[in-house]
């Protein structure tokens, strides 16, 4: 990691903390995964970008990761939605879970080392209830457990009782006073309960809903028991990270908490990360609000990787505007990247420069563009490792590919001289390496330049004849002198977001920004050190 160590905020702590793995060399790593009643939206895709983004740079630093994220595939969301449908609840989730996978393939988010779901851990759920539920035999090991146990059984029901764990509320810091009821909306209150915020580790079984048996009678998890079972199915008792969107603070990762302690008290995560929401009109973006656009709604318009870029330009944890001018930014600048990176590989084919002499050549860089480079990937590090810093990341990331732009510019044709061709190689390998470590880097840099261009045509509502049959009208309007029509169609199709360009063969288009549109730009989002 050089001379800069891992920093990340720690949602107990409410600070930073450096970031020291339980095993070393080793880290394990925890994220809560969606409930799959629906296609997913780009509130969903903040998260998992997210801790994609931290996956990555985690196996750059060279560690060893164990990655978990679950599907909550039982849940009563779920089973609401497939009644509704005349659908079995488990095909129903199977289903959206399938979709969620291809979402997420989609914006280039690497597989999780495992992807358990709730429905292929029954036992295991089971099995750390019965943990809970009889403490109160073992008061003697479990010294943090009341004598009454921190479980308690209704008719076949099980919930934890909170008064019971004098250790409640400590990541969310709430006062029990301020607890609500119900757990967050996915339980309804029970006037049976002692406290009523106690929450249900087992629910008895209801008509038409899916159900196993256990000691307490047929039903199914409570929401919270899921992840701390599954958690420490795959990483055990104690591990190094747990992250989620920051709506899961309270009550789901409290409860998973007290839940896991309770069933074992060495139980431990060193870090707890959470990623901020994503808002419209200023508002959290979520299903049960109706007021969200699916992944799937945003990369009909714009590429994934545009989506990816636009999510990763406010800090993870602050909270991301959504607005079609930032995505539209956020286009452009992918389209920008891949345009600088494709222009240099036809360069580096014409020039004949193979694999086999770029690796001979390599360390022969000039001194000043070596100093540039280096000074540029310092800064990646210090950035990256201070909390995962993408957005200066993605500022300073447009130095280099300046570079590499300037010196394309001055070739003009002719064989560059040795000292050109060493800096366009080291300029291009870094600016590779980067976007390979954010996630933004696709296999065929070609192909994804193309996709944009014809993502910026759906936007436009044109084709790309039509668009070659306005170029045509706008060099007969040039050759008349008509210069108002001329600019009017130029004019025209700037604010549909298609540049023209007078280039030596003729001229071509490229996306951008909407004239109209763009006059104003949202803000990037920043967290106070």
């Amino acid at each position: 990691m050089g001379s800069h160590a891992l920093v990340l905020f720690n949602s107990m702590s409410k600070q930073k903390e450096v970031f020291k793995p339980l095993v070393e060399g080793q880290v394990s790593m925890y994220v809560c995964g969606v409930t799959p009643y629906d296609y997913s939206h780009i509130g969903h895709a903040r998260a998992y970008v997210a801790f994609d983004v931290l996956y990555r740079y985690l196996k750059h630093l060279g560690y060893d990761v164990k990655y978990v994220r679950n599907f909550t595939d039982i849940d009563d969301k779920i089973i609401k939605r497939a009644n509704e449908s005349g659908e079995d609840p488990l095909s129903l989730s199977g289903r959206f879970s399938e979709a969620f996978l291809h979402d997420t393939a989609e914006l280039n988010c690497v597989p999780p080392t495992h992807q358990p779901r709730v429905s292929d851990h029954i036992e295991q759920i089971k099995d750390l209830i019965t943990k809970v539920d009889f403490l109160y035999y073992k008061v003697d090991i479990y010294w943090q457990i009341m004598e009454n146990g921190c479980a308690y059984t209704i008719e076949g029901d099980v919930y934890f009782a909170i008064d019971n764990f004098p250790d409640y509320c400590q990541l969310s810091g709430r006062k029990l006073d301020d607890n609500r009821a119900g757990g967050g909306g996915r339980v309804t209150v029970d006037l049976r309960k002692k406290n009523p915020a106690d929450f249900a580790l087992w629910k008895a079984a209801k008509p038409g809903e899916p159900s196993w048996d256990s000691p307490w009678g047929p039903g199914r998890p409570g929401w919270h028991i899921e992840c701390s079972a599954m958690s420490s199915q795959y990483l055990g008792t104690t591990f190094d990270i747990h992250g989620g969107g920051k709506d899961l603070i309270f009550p789901h990762h409290e409860n998973e908490l007290a839940q896991s302690k309770a069933a074992c008290p060495e139980f431990k995560i060193s870090h707890w990360m959470h990623n901020g929401f994503v808002n419209k009109d200023n508002q959290k973006m979520s299903k049960s609000d109706n007021n969200f656009f699916t992944i799937r709604d945003i990369i009909a318009k714009y590429h994934p990787l545009a989506l990816r870029f636009f999510l990763m330009r406010t800090h993870y944890r602050a909270d991301v505007n959504y607005s079609d001018i930032a995505l539209e930014n956020a286009s452009d600048r992918v389209f920008y990247i891949y345009q600088v990176i494709v222009a240099h590989f036809y360069i580096h084919n014409v020039l004949g420069l193979s694999r086999f002499r770029e690796e001979e050549l390599k360390g022969q860089t000039p001194a000043k563009v070596k100093e540039s480079i280096d000074k540029f990937h310092s800064s990646f590090i210090e950035s990256m490792s201070d909390d995962l810093h993408t957005t200066a990341v993605l500022d300073d990331l447009m130095e280099p590919l300046k570079a590499i732009n300037s010196n394309l510019k001055q070739l003009k044709g002719k064989k560059p001289p040795k000292p050109v061709i060493l800096s366009l190689l080291a300029l291009e390998k870094e600016v590779r390496d980067v976007l390979d470590i954010l996630g933004l880097l696709g296999a065929s840099c070609s192909e994804i330049l193309q996709q944009l261009k014809d993502k910026a045509l759906v936007r436009a509502e044109l084709t790309e004849e039509q668009v070659q049959q306005l170029i045509e009208e706008r060099n007969l309007a040039r050759k008349n002198k008509e210069y108002a029509i001329s600019d009017k169609i130029r004019k025209e199709l700037s604010g549909k977001g298609i540049a023209l360009m007078d280039e030596a063969n003729g001229i071509m288009w490229r996306p951008c920004e909407p004239e109209n549109d763009a006059t104003e730009l949202a803000s990037n989002c920043s967290i106070e050190s």
